[in-house]
């Protein structure tokens, strides 16, 4: 006679609990004073090195999660080398006389482009005076006046700037001013060409790094055309007679950041239509074409010289928007050979744990908060590893640790404590919860009512309650779903009811199809499966996707097969692979917990309790009520690594291991399930 026994595992309190030691702040080692970049070694290590190779492609992209301390590893990795000023350039446009609409780029060393632009200021006064004085004194104003006057004001130029370029600038200034003599000849001094006219002799200087020190780090969070490559003014935008084309150019970030870094947002970039484009322009030629949009700049009809700049661009983003460029720019990876990929969690190690207690008290000290007591400083670690879904992790997101720190000193000062203690750190959690928890409570009015129907109590077959987080802005919370299963005789198999909606997404469906799978190895190896099922997400009306109720949803669709009630006071989450072996989910916490709200509302009383994959147990950080009420027996959680084992959970009764005939046992779960997927084979077969 086969032996029927089975055993479960269940959580103690001790098992579900999770906290940290106050003596871990003693114990942890050196506590850095003003910590930098906690925990993110490999992206420190990229970043170091694309800032320090100034071949042609080492830019750099910045992936992680907004909190994770980007900026400042970018201002931390260029630090060293912002005293290098030997590639900063003033950048400035001048009149082209043979094509006004093509303005000429002149770049000078620091503090050239500034002194050559007064000597020009200073050029164009002189030249006012000659001429003026010429005029009163009745004498004739020839070309070959006006050019020996040129010659004799620029003379000093010419000595001080001996750039080609600007060289040949000067000679243009004699040449022109000797053609434009005709203005002059017959004039009274009063009637001269105004101030518009010697403008055309000034300079543009766009870019002057007189007095600078440091290389330039810009950061552009909002990246257009006029912003990154700045812009054109047309002749509607100011006096006809006073246009210009050289005047009408103003920089953007990326002439503002010559010689230095420009860090942009690749997320805000991709939405501008056709900026990338011209901006992998820029980077493949390394020149500059100032223009306001790629339209825009065609109907001005001016077309400024290129500006060649030296600039080490960091694109900072999201993990996809990374891979989205990758996958359709095929030139990407040639123009960012450096990728510096941020972790949003990190090994809760002492020297980690340290750097983390370093920030929470360079926070109290920089923003002048209430001390912070021990215990205060292990909820707000217990709180990072929450967020890290694990224990043996903290979140890098410390942006999240600092703003739980300032909500926690509202309180205490609300309070009228003189620090912040573990107490008022709960409190403030608290205090989240309540505030963000408008449709949570909704639904469980829902519940309470009748109106979302739901049975928390008692036996139902082909029903279970599966658990679900749903997203409100920054916060989350876990709900009870019911999931159905129907079988009949036939051939089509399993029937996805939210995909035939529309509601399903392709995750949701593979995890169907992953049951049909599991049915196939496990009951039908001599016989075909012949099953028509359907599987719904009763009273849900949203898309549904993932994995993570895959394992209900088999527990489902047996119960349904074999005709086996099982327990509606138990709620499951998991999900699982063809072989019946139980994968680890996400938002275990919040599932948890949100079920266990649910039985409080509802006061029950009848050991209600979770089915978890085995691998969560070190995901699990529960609110202290529910560690006491799994202390008190009033909540229970059930580590399960297989279905066999979450089947016997729910049904309280033995799953049955294939004997060395190939059997199943009778009166276990399997064999049961077997017998009737025969049953349904032979139904389903057609008749002679």
């Amino acid at each position: 006679m086969a032996d029927l026994r089975f055993t479960r595992r269940e959580l103690t309190a001790d098992e579900a609990s999770f906290t940290y030691d106050p003596s871990i702040v003693e114990s942890c080692g050196t506590i850095p004073d003003h910590p930098a970049i906690i925990g993110q070694p490999r992206a420190m290590r990229a970043l170091e090195m694309g800032i320090a190779i100034s071949g042609k492609g080492y830019n750099i992209f910045v992936s992680g999660d907004p909190g994770t301390g980007r900026s400042t590893a970018i201002r931390l990795a260029t630090a060293p080398y912002v005293t290098d000023t030997s590639q900063l350039r003033d950048i400035a446009f001048v009149h082209n006389f043979r094509h006004p609409d093509s303005p000429i780029v002149l770049t000078f060393n620091p503090g050239e482009g500034k002194a050559f632009s007064l000597a020009m200021k200073e050029f164009i006064s002189q030249l006012k005076q000659e001429i003026t004085t010429i005029l009163q004194s009745q004498s004739q104003l020839d070309g070959k006046t006006l050019s020996s006057i040129a010659q004799k004001l620029l003379s000093s130029i010419h000595k001080r700037f001996t750039d080609p370029i600007v060289l040949n600038h000067l000679r243009a200034i004699e040449q022109d001013l000797m053609e434009q003599a005709f203005l002059f000849i017959g004039k009274e001094p009063q009637d001269i060409p105004n101030g518009s006219f010697f403008q055309r002799y000034s300079v543009n200087l766009l870019v002057d790094q007189d007095k600078v020190t440091e290389r330039p780090l810009l950061f552009e969070t909002h990246p257009t055309f006029a912003n990154l490559f700045g812009t054109l003014d047309t002749p509607g935008d100011v006096r006809d007679d006073r246009y210009l084309p050289f005047l009408a150019i103003h920089a953007g970030s990326l002439l503002r950041a010559a010689g230095g870094y420009i860090v942009i947002s690749a997320e805000e970039m991709l939405t501008v239509e056709g900026l990338w484009e011209a901006f992998k322009r820029f980077l493949t030629t390394s020149a500059l074409v100032i223009q306001n949009t790629a339209k825009s700049s065609q109907s001005a009809g001016i077309r400024p010289e290129p500006v060649p700049l030296a600039l080490k661009v960091i694109l900072v983003g999201s993990e996809d928007s990374y891979e989205s460029f990758c996958e359709h720019d095929l030139d990407f990876l040639k123009l960012f050979k450096v990728s510096a990929e941020f972790d949003y969690t990190m090994p809760a190690t002492k020297e980690n744990i340290a750097g983390c207690i370093g920030f929470i008290r360079m926070v109290v000290q920089e923003e002048k908060l209430l001390p912070v007591e021990d215990n205060a400083i292990c909820e707000l670690l217990r709180f990072s590893s929450l967020t890290a879904e694990s224990r043996d992790e903290l979140t890098t997101q410390l942006s999240l640790v600092a703003d739980l720190l300032r909500e926690s000193n509202y309180w205490a000062t609300t309070l009228g404590v003189t620090s912040i203690d573990r107490d008022v750190v709960l409190k403030a959690m608290g205090e989240r919860d309540y505030v963000s928890s408008v449709t949570e409570n909704r639904i469980f009015d829902e519940i309470a009512t009748g109106e979302m129907i739901i049975a928390l109590d008692g036996y139902k077959t082909g029903v279970v309650n599966g658990l679900a987080v749903l997203d409100r802005g920054p916060s989350s919370f876990g709900t009870p779903t019911v999931i159905s299963a129907t079988v009949a005789p036939g051939t089509e198999g399993i029937v996805n009811i939210e995909h035939e909606a529309g509601l399903s997404g392709e995750i949701h469906d593979k995890g169907l199809l992953i049951l049909e799978g599991y049915l196939r190895k496990r009951y039908a190896r001599n016989f075909p499966l012949s099953i028509y099922s359907g599987i719904c997400f009763e009273q849900s009306y949203a898309e549904i996707d993932g994995d993570s109720a895959s394992s209900s949803e088999l527990y489902a669709l047996l119960s349904a097969i074999g005709d086996i009630p099982i327990k509606q006071n138990i709620a499951v989450t998991g999900s699982v692979n063809q072989m019946g072996e139980l994968q680890p989910v996400g938002g275990i916490n919040e599932k948890i917990t949100g079920f266990y709200n649910v039985c409080k509302r509802l006061g029950l009383k009848n050991h209600p309790g979770v089915i978890i994959p085995v691998q969560n147990i070190k995901s699990l950080i529960l609110p202290y009520e529910i560690i006491d009420a799994i202390g008190k027996r009033e909540f229970h959680i059930y580590p399960v690594q297989t279905i066999d084992e979450g089947m016997q959970v729910l049904t309280d009764r033995p799953a049955g291991v294939r004997n060395q005939k190939g059997n199943f046992p009778m009166d276990t779960l399997n064999r049961t399930i077997e017998d009737r997927l025969k049953d349904l084979f032979e139904i389903s077969r057609p008749q002679n």
